[in-house]
C-alpha cells in the first residue's frame, strides 16, 4: 500500500516536470534556440578550444600515421574548422581572389564538372568520369568530388574500405555544410599535391613557370590543373610530351563544361610553355 501511494504522490510531480521541460524546450526553439544545432554554431565553440597542434595533411605524410580514436574522429566531424586549420600551411596560401579563373574553371572542369551543383558527393559525375575515361582508353577523370578529395587529402590515409569510404563521405557532407563551395575550392587548390615536390597551387606555379598564381594564363593553368590526376606521370619535369597531352584533356573538358570555346582551347593547346627550369 506504502508503494502505491508513493507512486501516486511522485506521478503528478513527475508529469509537472515532464511538462515544464517540454514548455521550456518548446519556448526555446520558437525564440530562436534551434541555432544550438546549426553545425556551424559547434565550430565557433571550436574556436574558443586551445588550437590543435600543426599537422602535415595526410597527403603530405609520408609515414601514414593517421589511425586515430573514435573520440578524436567525432571531435575532427564536430569541430571541422579547428581540425582543417591545423593541417592546412598558411605560410604558402594563396587566397581564391588572387587565383585566375582560368586555373579555378580547368580544375572544376577535369576534376569535377558539378562542383557547384552537388553537396560533396556526386553520382552523376561518377558515370560522366566513366565514359570519359572509356573514351581516351585510360583514367582520365576520377570519380570522387572535389570535396571529396580535400577531406581525403587532409585527413585520410589510402586505406581501400567501406569504413574509411564511409568516413570519407561524411567528412565531405560536412565540409560542404561548414564552408562554401568558393572556399572548399581554395582550400583544394592549396592542399592538392601538383608533382616535383610542389604541394598547393603557390609553390607549383613558381615551381613550374616562376610566376604568381594571379599571372597565370590559360595554357598553364591547363597543364598545372591536369597534374593532381597522377601527378608523379604528367609533371612536364617528368615527361613534357604527358603533360602536354593531359593539357588536352583538360582543355577539351573545358570546352564541354562551357568555360572556353573550341578556338580559345585549340590556341592555348598550341601555344609555348616556359617552364622555370
Amino acid at each position: 500500500m506504502k508503494k502505491s501511494r508513493r507512486r501516486k504522490v511522485w506521478r503528478p510531480i513527475f508529469r509537472f516536470c515532464f511538462a515544464l521541460f517540454l514548455l521550456f524546450f518548446i519556448a526555446f526553439f520558437l525564440s530562436g534556440g534551434i541555432w544550438l544545432f546549426h553545425p556551424r554554431t559547434w565550430q565557433n565553440v571550436g574556436d574558443m578550444l586551445p588550437r590543435l597542434e600543426r599537422q602535415l595533411p595526410a597527403i603530405e605524410d609520408s609515414e601514414d600515421k593517421h589511425t586515430i580514436g573514435w573520440t578524436d574522429r567525432i571531435s575532427r566531424f564536430i569541430f571541422l574548422k579547428r581540425a582543417v586549420n591545423s593541417r592546412v600551411d598558411r605560410g604558402s596560401y594563396v587566397p581564391l581572389n588572387e587565383i585566375p579563373d582560368s586555373m579555378k574553371q580547368a580544375i572544376v572542369a577535369v576534376e569535377d564538372s558539378r562542383f557547384y551543383s552537388h553537396h560533396g558527393f556526386d553520382l552523376q559525375g561518377i558515370a560522366r568520369a566513366s565514359l570519359v575515361n572509356l573514351q581516351y582508353g585510360q583514367i582520365e577523370e576520377g570519380a570522387s568530388t572535389i570535396t571529396q578529395q580535400l577531406v581525403k587529402n587532409l585527413f585520410l590515409s589510402n586505406e581501400k574500405s567501406f569504413g574509411r569510404k564511409a568516413e570519407e563521405l561524411a567528412l565531405a557532407l560536412d565540409m560542404e555544410i561548414n564552408y562554401s563551395k568558393d572556399e572548399i575550392l581554395e582550400l583544394y587548390l592549396n592542399t592538392i599535391y601538383y608533382g616535383s615536390g610542389y604541394y598547393g597551387i603557390g609553390p607549383a606555379s613558381m615551381g613550374y613557370f616562376g610566376k604568381k598564381p594571379k599571372d597565370l594564363q590559360l595554357p598553364e593553368s591547363s597543364m598545372l590543373a591536369g597534374l593532381p590526376n597522377a601527378p608523379s606521370v604528367y609533371s612536364p619535369y617528368n615527361d613534357f610530351l604527358m603533360a602536354k597531352k593531359r593539357q588536352m584533356v583538360v582543355l577539351d573538358a573545358m570546352v564541354r563544361s562551357g568555360y572556353i570555346n573550341e578556338s580559345t582551347a585549340e590556341d592555348a593547346k598550341i601555344k609555348p610553355i616556359l617552364l622555370a627550369h
